[in-house]
């Protein structure tokens, strides 16, 4: 059997030393839907990642956990529930279940509300 392995040429980093190197998010124009860009260190060995979004009140309106991704380049979507109170916070914690955890990276933003509908009548 043969596995494909490839040669990125890029120096993976020990579980000590893997971290959330970026993290940002777009909202969707609904209003209801975030896309998520988070990129991590190279890693050698494939870290868990826990990801909650809280609205302004600092309630828990989302959250995912994402266990040993293949990349350490993610992008994903997050649905908001309930009304919308801006701002939102976005956390998302790396860490290893029988080794290091990092403290959590956090990034602030704002969600507009949807261009309300307009009826078009021909």
């Amino acid at each position: 059997m043969e596995f494909f392995f490839p040669e990125d040429n890029l120096t993976r980093a020990v579980p000590e030393e893997t971290r959330i190197n970026s993290l940002s998010v777009q909202p969707y124009t609904d209003g209801r839907r975030l896309r998520v860009n988070m990129e991590v260190t190279p890693f050698q060995q494939r870290p868990y990642i826990e990801v909650i979004l809280k609205d302004s009140n600092g309630d828990e309106v989302a959250s995912t956990s994402i266990v040993e991704p293949m990349s350490w380049k993610l992008e994903f979507t997050m649905h908001i529930r309930g009304e919308l109170r801006t701002p939102y916070i976005i956390s998302a914690r790396l860490y290893y279940p029988e080794g290091p955890s990092n403290e959590p990276f956090q990034y602030t933003f704002d969600v507009e509300p949807p261009a309300p509908e307009t009826d078009s009548v021909n």
